[in-house]
């Protein structure tokens, strides 16, 4: 038997009444009922109610006792009354008579209840952050998250993956997010960094003969918090295979997802295989290489409709290389003006100059532009749009890539207003031939479109042979409902085509061997075939939760300005940490408002 408890504040059951027990746990709630006071003492598991009868001789100091005070109680399980039994509780059909008692945890005044999930603001919640993880809710996602986690390991230790460990210390990478650096003391002047990804060893983990690697990766990286972003760091299932073609590592990533989401989970979820959608597809119909698909709506190119209209605004824009895109909004005849007026607002809120509209009803269309065009324009309109009497049409008139852009916040944001979009299904797909590079509008010059490591789906004959604009990319992402779960790619393994790729993009042998050293010489001595991929654990988590911030299913998060308020990270080091570590620091200059309110301050 515990020192502390013989059960849990989970345990005790109906079958359990007459024994002396002892339970622990922090003080929930206190209810004085005429005499009889009642705690619920809750621990990791669960309540139990506790009863005071006012002859026990700790009876008079139960006033004094503050919630989260942590406590022990001996005592007798009795059965409840029929008309006090607690539905809601697993314990909710026994309560304990104390017969004794001992404090092992006094607690001041807390700064915000535990008991109710009230709305604390979040930067209290974030320095009393041991606190709020007390809360019923956060306290569950979290073993929400640790069970997410043993069920990912399981799945891929079944299907003969190595789980292996890779170095925090590492070299600075001259792609991607900033890098946290740290100083060497024996090196002056000297950094290490910490790893954006594990990406590199992952790679070397393959050239090295290991067939599948997968780790439960920290990543660092400086950039800004987003709602389904932490800054500073985060936590990704990392996995690597040999001899693997893109179909393998969606095999593999599509039977763990169906596994691990259907086990923590009751909303319907896709079978696999999901869906494929190709990069250019994805951005034309949805305007979003992450598009939800539990919203059925899309864009339709309706440019040529509108090439010789009598709708100059239009017409203009299309005359000048622009296009007009159109999106269905269905049963939306029944709206009021504001409806509308409210959705163009939204529209140029996104960046818009401007959005149409045509309305059908069945005495025909309504709309202030409908007199500008023919009643073919108006049919052809209808019949590409599928349009329905009731339905309508919005219409985005620009360049392409800004049109795009636009139509994909319009497509969420009708979605959201004409309640679209079902919160009880998991709706997965794949992104695939993800352009190998683009044209740096401002420079004009071609670069790699997102990861210069995969390989070229027509190697090195479609380097030497096609418009680089022309050339996909073994390259893919995961998205769950709108979220981006995951990038991968089958990489680039022989050094003649990265050579070539980033020759392609600007960049001599040279510079590949200078800043990519390490993995380049290990492509020459012999590298297989491989590829991975390396799904956010945070983001599965936080949507299994369904939490809108993924702060919210992390222990101990960062604030939005990468703060630890808890621990007081950053923080100032001494001038002697400095001293060892031969640095200096430089502060930026104030300008001068920040010098005139330290004046007024001072």
């Amino acid at each position: 038997m515990s020192k502390y408890r013989t059960h849990t504040c989970a345990q005790l059951r109906k079958g359990d009444v007459g024994e002396t027990v002892r339970l622990s746990g922090w003080i929930h709630s206190v209810r004085d009922h005429g005499g009889v006071i009642f705690i619920d003492l809750r621990d990791h598991f669960g309540l139990t109610q506790v009863v005071i009868n006012p002859e026990k001789d700790f009876y008079q100091s139960v006033d004094r006792w503050r919630v989260e005070t942590v406590i022990q109680f001996d005592g007798k399980v009795v059965a409840r009354t029929d008309e006090t039994v607690n539905a809601k509780l697993r314990t909710g059909e026994i309560e304990v008579v104390a017969e004794e008692m001992e404090i092992l945890g006094p607690a001041d005044i807390i700064p915000f209840q535990v008991a109710k999930e009230e709305n604390a603001p979040e930067a209290m919640r974030l320095k009393y952050r041991f606190l709020d993880l007390r809360r019923e809710k956060l306290h569950n996602n979290i073993i929400l998250r640790t069970n997410v986690i043993r069920a990912i390991r399981e799945n891929l230790w079944g299907k003969d993956f190595h789980e292996f460990q890779t170095p925090i210390l590492t070299a600075s990478s001259p792609e991607g997010a900033r890098d946290y650096l740290v100083p060497s003391r024996i090196h002056p002047g000297q950094f290490y960094a910490l790893p954006q990804a594990p990406q590199q060893f992952k790679q070397l983990l393959m050239v090295s003969g290991f067939d599948k690697y997968f780790q439960i990766a920290p990543c660092f990286r400086d950039e800004d918090a987003r709602a389904d972003r932490s800054p500073g760091e985060f936590y990704q299932l990392d996995l690597e295979m040999s001899f693997a073609t893109q179909d393998d590592v969606f095999n593999v990533i599509e039977d763990l997802f169906v596994d691990v989401f259907n086990k923590f989970s009751k909303k319907q979820i896709d079978e696999a295989p999901f869906v494929r959608i190709p990069y250019a597809e994805a951005m034309s119909r949805y305007g979003s290489d992450k598009p939800d698909l539990r919203n059925p709506l899309e864009m339709i190119d309706v440019t040529e409709t509108f090439r010789d209209c009598e709708f100059k605004a239009f017409a203009g824009v299309v005359a000048k290389g622009g296009v007009v895109r159109a999106i269905k909004a269905p049963k939306v005849g029944d709206k009021s003006r504001k409806f509308f007026d409210d959705m163009i607002k939204f529209a140029q809120g996104v960046g818009a100059k401007g959005m149409a509209y045509i309305i059908w009803t069945e005495e025909g269309e309504k709309s202030p532009i409908a007199k500008f065009l023919s009643k073919e324009a108006l049919d052809q309109l209808k019949t590409n749009g599928g349009v329905e009497p009731g339905d309508a049409l919005f219409f985005l008139a620009d360049k392409e890539k800004l049109v795009m852009n636009i139509g994909g916040h319009v497509i969420t944001e009708l979605g959201k207003q004409l309640d679209l979009i079902d919160p009880n299904v998991f709706k997965f797909c794949w992104i695939v031939d993800f352009p190998m590079f683009e044209l740096d509008e401002e420079t004009n010059k071609v670069g790699f479109s997102h990861n210069p490591f995969s390989m070229p789906q027509g190697g090195m004959d479609d380097l030497l042979n096609k418009d680089p604009l022309e050339i996909k990319a073994f390259q893919y992402d995961i998205v769950c409902n709108g979220t981006e779960l995951s990038s991968g790619a089958i990489r680039n393994h022989r050094p003649d085509i990265m050579y070539k790729a980033f020759e392609i993009a600007g960049y001599d042998k040279s510079v590949v061997n200078k800043k990519f050293g390490g993995m380049i010489n290990a492509f020459k001595l012999g590298a297989p075939p491989h590829g991975g991929i390396a799904p956010g654990v945070d983001r599965i988590v936080m949507l299994l939760a369904d939490e809108p911030n993924i702060r919210e299913v992390i222990a101990f998060p960062f604030n939005q300005q990468a703060q630890d308020l808890m621990m007081n990270a950053p923080c100032e080091v001494t001038m002697q940490q400095l001293r060892e570590l031969h640095l200096k620091v430089v502060m930026p200059k104030k300008d001068r408002k920040e010098q005139e309110n330290e004046k007024k301050q001072g």
